[in-house]
């Protein structure tokens, strides 16, 4: 059911990562070849917002071929396909998956290098069907134009794991500006236009680029120059320039030296994705950029210079590699910059994504939906809690090493999750193998129960001895135990195995409790973390007017918290998105009994409820619960001044104008 939300993560933060996507099951069908180069000749005219290419794809077979295939936007009409001998290659298109399979005239032999030449061209305003639906990675425009690696502007084989160097010419009208990464260099143009020629030499996804007008704003933070190319949100540069800056510089000590660490960033339009990072090239939509600077977006796009740029998975199944670590990143900077209570923060949030899918263990991510939530949920939630446990096991000191080996001995190529255990094993000195099996090729989180009970071990201190229970037969994990004392807490590590596990402890003050994994390291349910994820499935639902399903998720989250305000506010939330006003502010008042977390249910509960008496001409009744929202002195989301807004004048319901 949740791959209903295909459509829904355009307008959400799911979309802020703006990467990994994959073709999924087709890809296992298909011939096998490892495209090795493109020669790429582009005419693009931003008035007629046209088109026409020619691109050269040099691929070498892993087995013998027949045919092959290739992902070629639909937008875009096919003129012609010839092989090495100007020989016709008969053509046909798949529109549903956006494929082009060509008959070959002759067998190509593995091994045996090949170029076909595929000359094409159309319109691309935006408006066209994207390979993910509702989400705009190409649109050429008189005031910008933007061509991404996702939109399949070029003939695409193996998208996010077959990495190849490019050759890119690009035309254009004079007055532009061609922005693209790469080896830059002036080419030949006629009638007065601009070409400019891009070469890259170590195999990346370089083919992205942009057409803009004018000149950047530059900003040097931290010996990096960031040249910006802002429109709507130009007031914004400087500070996004600086915070580049910054989170380049701490990232490069986390990972590494880049061979460029100088950034071009690229403002985009409504519809594209929050953010997409090629090499080189930062592209960020208006709404994501804000009014404040987006941290996170931005710790996560750099990150990719890294993971997926210099080193990316060999297939899907290993994304979580991809978009772990760059998930990963946005809670180290925001660790770096608000502390380790923040980061405890992000990383529960991140552990409630993670749970909120179940199957297929992340080996199996290819199954998952291109940029649906079960695919970030899996490979940037689960993968990101898969590296934070990780370095809860190996150490910072190790798990940092770690970082760094891997971008060492793979950059410019491909890695899977056997090569990433290795490093891992090396660098800490111990097998992992029970982690990797758990985490990454098992599915299902623990839920522990425990008892205990204390003794008195003569006049050195006490002993706890207790035993821990879970459902989980294979599981196998090290675990932290916080003794409460009635002097300072003590921790103890225990080891968990199987179903069942005993633990003996000794302690010098008398304890008072023991605790569980107190920080939350350990990726698991109990009744909270329950609740949160039912809540957060539902939130998914609501997000694609789904509001049956969304109720039945907060249902099970009240299953188990009777008085959560935040299962109530969601649940008023759904029954007055389908116009059941009674049931919604039964659901308002319900918010307002229970236990008030967060804070924010107590203001949006009262202004709501006004809301509903607005609509039920009740003016008087929702004056008063716009002055009750004021009495909170809380303003999360502009709340105070809401109800300020509907105090001054009623609250109006929106037309459906679809009838």
């Amino acid at each position: 059911m949740l791959s209903k939300f295909f459509c829904s993560v355009a307008l959400t933060s799911a979309i802020a990562f703006g990467q990994g996507l994959g073709q999924g099951q087709g890809q296992a069908q298909r011939s096998r070849m490892d495209v090795d180069n493109y020669t790429i000749d582009a005419q693009v005219d931003p008035n007629a917002q046209t088109i026409r290419a020619t691109a050269k794809v040099r691929f070498t077979p892993l087995d013998d071929l027949t045919s092959v295939s290739f992902e070629l936007n639909n937008a875009l009409s096919l003129d012609s396909v010839t092989d090495e001998a100007g020989r016709q290659v008969p053509a046909s298109r798949v529109a549903q998956d956006m494929t082009v399979r060509l008959s070959l005239a002759e067998t190509m032999p593995k091994g045996k290098p090949a170029t076909l030449t595929f000359v094409y061209g159309g319109k691309l305003t935006g408006a066209e069907e994207s390979p993910v639906w509702g989400i705009k990675f190409a649109a050429i425009h008189p005031d910008i134009t933007y061509l991404m690696y996702p939109a399949r502007w070029i003939p695409v084989n193996d998208y996010t794991t077959d990495r190849f160097t490019a050759d890119l010419k690009v035309t254009v009208p004079s007055g532009y500006k061609i922005i693209a990464g790469g080896m830059e260099s002036a080419d030949l143009a006629a009638d007065g236009k601009t070409a400019v020629r891009f070469q890259t030499s170590t195999p990346s996804f370089p083919a992205s680029f942009a057409i803009v007008k004018g000149d950047p704003t530059v900003i040097a933070s931290g010996g990096i120059n960031t040249s910006l190319y802002f429109r709507e949100r130009k007031d914004m540069a400087g500070a996004y320039g600086q915070e580049i800056g910054r989170a380049m510089e701490f990232l490069t000590g986390i990972y590494g030296s880049l061979p460029n660490r100088n950034l071009i960033v690229i403002e985009t339009e409504t519809g594209t994705p929050n953010g997409y990072s090629a090499p080189g090239i930062l592209f960020l939509s208006p709404r994501a950029i804000g009014s404040d600077v987006n941290t996170k977006l931005l710790a996560n796009q750099i990150s990719r210079q890294w993971w997926g740029g210099q080193v990316s998975p060999t297939t899907r199944n290993h994304m979580w590699i991809e978009n772990g670590m760059a998930r990963y990143a946005e809670l180290m900077y925001t660790e770096n910059i608000s502390g380790s209570g923040a980061m405890e923060e992000q990383v529960h949030e991140t552990y409630v994504e993670a749970l909120t899918v179940e199957q297929p263990p992340l080996m199996q991510s290819s199954r998952l939906e291109d940029y649906s939530p079960e695919f970030w949920a899996a490979t940037a939630g689960k993968g990101a809690a898969v590296l934070h446990m990780l370095r809860s096991i190996i150490g910072d000191e190790n798990f940092f090493k770690l970082m760094k080996t891997v971008q060492e001995r793979y950059a410019g190529k491909s890695i899977n999750t056997a090569d990433f255990q290795k490093i891992a094993e090396e660098v800490s000195g111990q097998s992992l193998n029970y982690f990797f099996l758990q985490w990454i090729e098992s599915s299902g989180a623990p839920e522990f129960k425990m008892e205990w009970t204390m003794f008195r071990v003569g006049s050195k201190g006490f002993r706890v001895n207790g035993k821990i229970s879970q459902d989980l037969d294979t599981f196998r994990m090290p675990a932290t135990l916080r003794i409460d004392t009635e002097g300072n807490p003590e921790e103890k590590k225990v080891e968990i195995a199987g179903t069942s596990t005993d633990f003996a402890v000794e302690t010098f003050g008398k304890p008072k409790n023991v605790v569980l994994d107190p920080k939350g390291q350990l990726l698991r349910y109990d009744n909270d973390m329950r609740v949160a994820v039912a809540i957060k499935r539902g939130e998914q639902f609501m997000e694609v007017a789904e509001y049956i399903e969304a109720l039945n998720e907060y249902k099970k989250a009240l299953d188990v918290k009777r008085n959560s305000s935040l299962a109530h506010y969601r649940t008023a939330e759904a029954y007055f998105k389908q116009g059941n006003y009674q049931a919604a502010a039964n659901e308002f008042r319900e918010s307002l009994s229970g236990d008030l977390d967060p804070k924010w249910t107590e203001v949006w509960s009262h202004i709501n409820l006004g809301m509903i008496y607005d609509i039920t001409d009740q003016r008087d009744r929702a004056v008063n619960e716009y002055k009750l929202a004021q009495r909170t002195k809380d303003n999360t989301q502009g709340a105070l001044e809401e109800a300020q807004k509907y105090i001054n004048a009623k609250f109006e319901r929106p037309r459906n104008t679809n009838n």
